[in-house]
C-alpha cells in the first residue's frame, strides 16, 4: 500500500459493519453492481479513494456559480479537512452519523472520508428531500441541504448536530428551527476549500442576532479591493483561494456573507446585493423567486423581481405584497416584476439566474 492511501480508522462502521481497507472493496463493487443510483456513486468513490494509482483525488465543482470545473486534491488535505470538522463539532470515534447527501460532489464525499478517518459509525440513506422519512434511530451528526432540512423538521430531533450548506437559509426556515433541540450550524465553503472552512450556530437559547461565520482552525481571511473573501488555509489548499463572495470582514477569522460579486446590481451608482433583498422578501412571497438586475437607460441597471408562475394575476398580488415590506430600502424596491413559467436550473437543482434571464430575452 502506498503512502498516499489513508488507512481506515479501526472504529469505522458502514451500515452497522466494520470494514478495513481490504474489506471495503467487495462492498464498493456490490454498490456499483447491485446498488441504487446513490449507492453506485458511493461505490465508485470508495474505489477511487483506495486506488493507490491515484496521487490525488478528482473533485467537481457544482457549477452553480459558473462553469463546472475539475480539481485535483491530495488525500492528505481531505484528511486534514475531516479532522478539522471533527474538532470543530466535537465528533470523536464512534460518532453515530447519517449520510444523506450524494457522493458525486465534495459534501457527500467528505461525509464518507470523515467517517473512515475519524472512526464514525456511518449509515447511508437515499439523498432525497425528505431524507429522514425512514429514519427511526438517533444520530449524533448529519449534513443536510436547506431543502432537506425544511422537509425533515418532524424527524430532526433524532439528530443532535446538523450542518447545513449548499444554499442560503431562508428567514422562514430560520424561525422554524429556533425551538428544536437539534443544534443547527450553517457552513461556508466550496469545492476549492474541500468543503466548509467556516461555520456558525443558527439556533440557540439566547435567540440574539446571528453571529458572524467563524473560521475553522488554521484558516484565516482577508479581502481584496472589491471586498471579496480570500481564504488562507495551508493545511487544505496550496495557495490562498480568492472567492467571488462579497463579505463584511469582522477580523481575520470572522465575516458576514453579503452575496456574490457576479450578482451585484449597480443601480444609479448604488450597489445592491440581490441575496440581501431576497432575504427581506422571503417571508412575504411563497412562490419561487429571485432578484436580479437588467439594463436600464437612466439607472444603468434596475432591480427586477423574477417569479416562477404561470398566473398573470400573481403579478399585481406580489406587487402589493412588496409594498408592505418595510425593511426594503428605496433602492431595493423592484422596478419590475417578471413572471416565468419555469426557472432554468443548474445540474444540482439550483436556480440559474443568468439562464432564466436569457429565457425572457428569447
Amino acid at each position: 500500500m502506498l503512502d498516499n492511501i489513508i488507512p481506515i480508522h479501526p472504529d469505522f462502521k458502514l451500515n452497522g459493519y466494520h470494514y478495513n481497507e481490504e474489506e471495503i472493496y467487495p462492498v464498493a463493487y456490490s454498490f456499483i453492481k447491485e446498488g441504487t443510483e446513490y449507492e453506485e456513486l458511493i461505490g465508485n468513490f470508495l474505489l477511487d479513494w483506495f486506488n493507490d494509482n491515484y496521487e490525488q483525488m478528482k473533485l467537481r465543482t457544482s457549477g452553480s456559480t459558473g462553469e463546472v470545473k475539475e480539481l485535483f486534491v491530495s488525500r492528505e488535505k481531505m484528511k486534514n479537512s475531516a479532522e478539522a470538522t471533527g474538532k470543530r463539532f466535537k465528533l470523536p470515534a464512534k460518532t453515530k452519523a447519517l449520510c444523506c447527501i450524494p457522493a458525486n460532489y465534495v459534501a457527500g464525499r467528505m461525509m464518507l472520508i470523515r467517517a473512515m478517518v475519524l472512526g464514525w459509525h456511518l449509515d447511508l440513506v437515499e439523498p432525497k428531500a425528505n431524507a429522514l422519512k425512514e429514519v427511526e434511530k438517533e444520530y449524533d451528526f448529519a449534513a443536510l441541504t436547506p431543502h432537506q432540512l425544511s422537509h425533515s423538521l418532524d424527524k430532526i430531533h433524532l439528530i443532535k448536530k446538523v450542518i447545513v450548506g449548499g444554499a442560503p437559509i431562508s428567514e422562514g426556515l430560520l424561525k422554524k428551527i429556533q425551538d428544536i433541540p437539534t443544534k443547527v450550524f450553517e457552513t461556508y465553503g466550496m469545492t476549492e476549500t474541500v468543503t466548509h472552512i467556516a461555520t456558525r450556530r443558527l439556533n440557540s437559547s439566547t435567540k440574539t442576532k446571528l453571529k458572524p461565520l467563524k473560521a475553522l482552525k488554521n484558516v484565516s481571511f482577508t479581502v481584496n479591493d472589491q471586498n471579496c473573501l480570500i481564504v488562507t488555509a495551508p493545511k487544505i489548499t496550496d495557495e490562498p483561494v480568492v472567492t467571488r463572495d462579497v463579505v463584511e470582514l469582522v477580523d481575520d477569522i470572522r465575516f458576514y456573507w453579503k452575496g456574490r460579486l457576479d450578482n451585484v446590481i449597480n443601480s444609479g451608482g448604488v450597489k445592491i446585493h440581490p441575496e440581501q433583498v431576497e432575504k427581506k422578501l422571503q417571508l412575504h412571497i411563497e412562490k419561487p423567486f429571485f432578484i436580479t438586475g437588467i439594463s436600464d437607460e437612466s439607472l444603468g441597471e434596475k432591480v427586477v423581481l423574477f417569479v416562477e408562475s404561470k398566473d398573470e394575476a400573481d403579478k399585481s398580488a406580489i406587487q402589493n405584497l412588496v409594498k408592505e415590506v418595510e425593511t426594503l430600502d428605496k433602492f431595493e424596491i423592484p422596478k419590475e416584476i417578471i413572471l416565468v413559467d419555469e426557472f432554468e436550473k443548474t445540474r444540482t437543482g439550483k436556480v440559474n439566474r443568468s439562464g432564466t434571464k436569457e429565457l425572457v430575452k428569447r
